[in-house]
C-alpha cells in the first residue's frame, strides 16, 4: 500500500525564504568596504594637519556609498559599514584636530617667539632675491623652530648640526637649499643623539650671510640653541 503525503506551503513562508536567499545575492558596496578603511586610517590625523584629507575622505566616500546602496536597494548593500566609516572619519578628525591644535598652543616654550621656516624664504616673484629683506629683524631675538636633523657622521654627543625644513630633504639624501637650513650650536650641557623625527629647538637667531658647514655649502641661518625636544 502507499501513502501519498501532500504538503501545502504557505505562500508567504515561500516568499520570506526567497526574499532571504536573494540577499544573499546582494553585492557589497565597494565604496562602503573604502570608507570602512579611511574610518579606520582617519587616526593618523593625530600626527599632522595634512592627514586631515584622510578623515574627509571617508567622510564623503560614505555618503556616496550611502546614496549608491539606496539607489540601488536590490543590488547592493553595506550601508553599515559605509555608516561605520562616516562615524570613525568624522571622530578622527574632530579628535586630531583638537589634539594637534593643543599641541601647537602648548609647545612653545616661554620666553621664545615662534618661527617658521615659511618666514625664512625669499619671494620667488623677486628676481634674484636670496632670502626675505626683512630677515635680519629676527636678529638676536630668542625663537622657537621645528625642524629634521640632516644627518653626519656623529651618532651622539652631538653638539652641532644642520636642522632642515623637510625631513624628505635631510633623511632621504636629499640636498636641502640654502634657506631650508639652520646651523644649531647647542650651549652648555645641550647634547643630541641622531634621530630622524621632528626636533623642537630653542635659542638666539643669528642672521650671518657668507658662511659656510661641511659639505652643504653656505648657511645664512645660526642658532645657538638653550632649548632642544
Amino acid at each position: 500500500m502507499v501513502f501519498a503525503m501532500s504538503v501545502e506551503l504557505d505562500p508567504r513562508a515561500a516568499d520570506d525564504v526567497l526574499s532571504e536567499e536573494y540577499e544573499q545575492y546582494k553585492a557589497l558596496s565597494v565604496l562602503a568596504v573604502t570608507s570602512g578603511a579611511l574610518g579606520l586610517l582617519s587616526s593618523l590625523a593625530f600626527l599632522n594637519w595634512g592627514l586631515a584629507l584622510i578623515p574627509v575622505l571617508g567622510v564623503l566616500t560614505g555618503l556616496v556609498a550611502l546614496r549608491r546602496i539606496r539607489l540601488r536597494p536590490t543590488e547592493l548593500t553595506g550601508s553599515r559599514v559605509a555608516w561605520a566609516g562616516i562615524l570613525l572619519s568624522i571622530l578622527f578628525l574632530c579628535g586630531g584636530w583638537a589634539y594637534l591644535a593643543y599641541a601647537y598652543v602648548t609647545e612653545l616654550p616661554a620666553g621664545y617667539e615662534r618661527l617658521s621656516y615659511a618666514s625664512l624664504q625669499p619671494d620667488t616673484e623677486v628676481k634674484g632675491e636670496i632670502y626675505p629683506p626683512d630677515v635680519a629683524d629676527w636678529n638676536g631675538k630668542r625663537v622657537f623652530i621645528k625642524g629634521y636633523v640632516y644627518p653626519g657622521k656623529q651618532q651622539s654627543g652631538i653638539k652641532q648640526f644642520v636642522l632642515c625644513r623637510d625631513n624628505g630633504d635631510c633623511c632621504f639624501g636629499g640636498q636641502p637649499k640654502l634657506t631650508d637650513r639652520i646651523l644649531v650650536t647647542l650651549k652648555g650641557p645641550l647634547a643630541l643623539e641622531y634621530s630622524t623625527r621632528l626636533r623642537h629647538v630653542g635659542g638666539t637667531f643669528r642672521f650671518e650671510p657668507a658662511n659656510a658647514v661641511d659639505g652643504l655649502g653656505g648657511v645664512i641661518y645660526h642658532l645657538d640653541a638653550d632649548y632642544l625636544k
